[in-house]
């Protein structure tokens, strides 16, 4: 009798050992199969908002795999190394994509991606999320206003620097129906990378290009 209740507990301690082995196998299985889709779907946003600020037909390289990593800097609102996307026609820059933070809005952060012409002039800006209140920074969004439309082509010059404000502010952009604080730290993020393109384009170009040295050197 003992024989057999011990044979008993020991089946039973073993079955459940497997059990919990192969549980836990699936587990982990599902969390990184889960993890890859996240950021499968993560580049996906990110490529569909770097299609919006350049077209297709505007470059001609892996947008999503020909990056630049820079260091953390105020006037892109980064407190940390950031990752800039490098758009190429016929092996030549013709834009920058720069990921910024507007830290001062309504709600706090507004993240966007801001693309530069290599000319200095915008290609386009997007919003890639925020926390402002619904309805007030709705504006902000293409798939409900142009508002964010009326960057392109600006640039450090057109308008001059006393007009890269809202209009309530002497300005020469909109600012929302019953909201400024939101475009205000919009225009004032756009404003402050436009400056940071131009005071390190050549330092930006020479990067990339001792980066692209490097890679070509690697052995294969």
């Amino acid at each position: 009798m003992k024989n057999n209740n011990l044979r008993t507990i020991l089946v039973s301690g073993l079955l459940l050992g497997i059990f919990a082995t192969v549980g836990t196998a699936l587990v982990g299985f599902t969390h990184q199969a889960t993890l890859e889709k996240i950021v499968d779907n993560e580049r996906l946003a990110i490529l569909r908002k770097l299609n919006q600020i350049l077209p297709a037909d505007k470059y001609d390289n892996d947008l999503l795999n020909t990056t630049l990593e820079i260091n953390a800097d105020d006037r892109l609102g980064q407190k940390k190394k950031s990752t800039l996307y490098i758009a190429e026609q016929q092996n030549k820059i013709s834009a920058i994509i720069f990921p910024v933070i507007a830290p001062k809005g309504y709600s706090g952060e507004i993240k966007m991606l801001v693309g530069i012409n290599i000319d200095g002039t915008l290609a386009g800006v997007r919003i890639v999320s925020h926390k402002e209140t619904p309805g007030l920074g709705d504006a902000m969004e293409t798939e409900k206003s142009d508002w964010v439309l009326g960057f392109n082509q600006k640039s450090l010059t057109n308008p001059d620097e006393k007009n890269w404000k809202v209009k309530r502010d002497g300005g020469e952009f909109d600012q929302f129906t019953g909201a400024t604080i939101t475009p205000r730290a919009v225009v004032q993020a756009v404003h402050l990378t436009l400056v940071y393109f131009d005071r390190h384009k050549k330092e930006l170009l020479e990067q990339y290009e001792k980066q692209l040295t490097s890679t070509d050197n690697k052995p294969q």
